[in-house]
């Protein structure tokens, strides 16, 4: 079992979604977040005065799935969050974490079951 953390823009969750749901994985959790890399924030004018926005609108996905739905999620990510054909800065990143347990609250079920 893995946890697959994904950051990714706001205006591509759509397509992640929609790409994601052709791999057959329906289970995720969406949280908005906010972070920089690479892109160091933007520069904008707000009443004629020029400012630097620190942070940057993202959303993080929380998506568990088993081990064979590891790659066909990853590449789904990859699909509906490239900008363009070979993507573009600010883009994102996925994280692949072991997973040790899951426990589904309702049932008591533990493990693969569970997702």
């Amino acid at each position: 079992m893995k946890l697959i953390i994904a950051i990714i823009k706001p205006d591509k969750l759509e397509d992640v979604k929609a790409a994601l749901t052709e791999v057959e994985v329906f289970r995720l959790t969406v949280m908005d977040c906010q972070g920089f890399g690479r892109q160091k924030g933007q520069t904008e004018v707000y009443r004629g005065h020029e400012f630097t926005v620190n942070l940057l609108r993202k959303v993080q996905l929380q998506i568990a799935v088993n081990d064979n739905f590891v790659e066909p999620t990853i590449n789904a990510i990859l699909k509906g969050g490239r900008t363009g054909e070979k993507g573009s800065l600010g883009d994102g990143k996925i994280f692949v974490i072991p997973m040790e347990d899951c426990i589904r609250i309702r049932t008591g079920e533990r493990g693969s079951d569970a997702i």
